[in-house]
């Protein structure tokens, strides 16, 4: 698909096999914030690095990357998960994962695959589009909140010392 917002140039293609290591070089990105108490970047990169890692090799049914691009070279990506509405079991779509590359950052390529995101959600009849982000993202949660994302649940969690 190509998208003329930006440039002519820039594109967002479903993401190849080729695609793997610049995808996984975002890993580390996800903690590159204050984290919430008891969340050490190293169980967060670790953490996040293994569910890319899983989806990409598994593919399981549901999980869909995409690649934007400009001028042949990529600059972020898009993990998105097809489900169910807890609530009122609609079919849903879930922003998994989302970066561009620092070099990229501030030239519209996360609101361009956040419209991707939002046009392939419709396209497979979601009825809600769903992201998570930690309270210390807060570039990450203006940019949501400037394309319409409000709070929808809010997951709270208490750190418990191990037992022993």
């Amino acid at each position: 698909m190509t998208d003329g917002a930006v440039g002519d140039a820039v594109r967002i293609r479903a993401a190849a096999n080729a695609d793997r290591d610049f995808i996984l070089g975002f890993a580390e990105s996800f903690s590159a914030f204050p984290l919430p108490a008891g969340r050490s970047r190293d169980a967060v990169d670790a953490g996040v690095r293994a569910d890319i890692v899983r989806h990409l090799d598994e593919r399981p049914q549901g999980s869909h990357f995409f690649v934007v691009e400009q001028g042949g070279m990529p600059a972020g990506f898009v993990h998105l998960l097809l489900g169910t509405d807890f609530f009122g079991g609609a079919p849903t779509c879930h922003v998994s994962d989302l970066a561009v590359l620092p070099a990229c950052e501030g030239r519209g390529f996360a609101r361009r695959l956040l419209a991707h995101a939002e046009r392939f959600a419709r396209e497979h009849a979601c009825s809600r589009l769903t992201l998570s982000v930690f309270p210390g993202n807060v570039r990450a949660r203006r940019l949501y909140e400037a394309v319409g994302y409000e709070d929808d649940l809010l997951r709270m969690s208490k750190p418990l010392p191990a037992a022993g």
